[in-house]
């Protein structure tokens, strides 16, 4: 099974916020997940990035791959 780190929708229509998940990569964008690990306001003024850097990490050392989006966010927080 390969996992990824990755995003998925919440929020309701026009105000998205966005959870930073540990899914399957066949699973859908917002279906099922392993575990939540964050999330992430790009609406706030500045954007508002919080992460669980433990989770992050022990997921990463594990083998699950970001997607280029989560790695992004995860270089701004200095975890990667």
């Amino acid at each position: 099974m390969a996992v990824r780190l990755r995003l998925r929708r919440v929020g309701s229509r026009k105000n998205p916020v966005w959870r930073v998940v540990v899914a399957d990569q066949r699973a859908k964008r917002d279906g099922r997940v392993i575990e939540t690990v964050g999330h992430y306001n790009a609406q706030s003024d500045p954007s508002t990035i919080v992460l669980d850097q433990e989770r992050i990490r022990d997921w990463l050392a594990r083998g699950a791959q970001p997607t280029d989006t989560v790695r992004k966010l995860l270089r701004t927080q200095g975890i990667v």
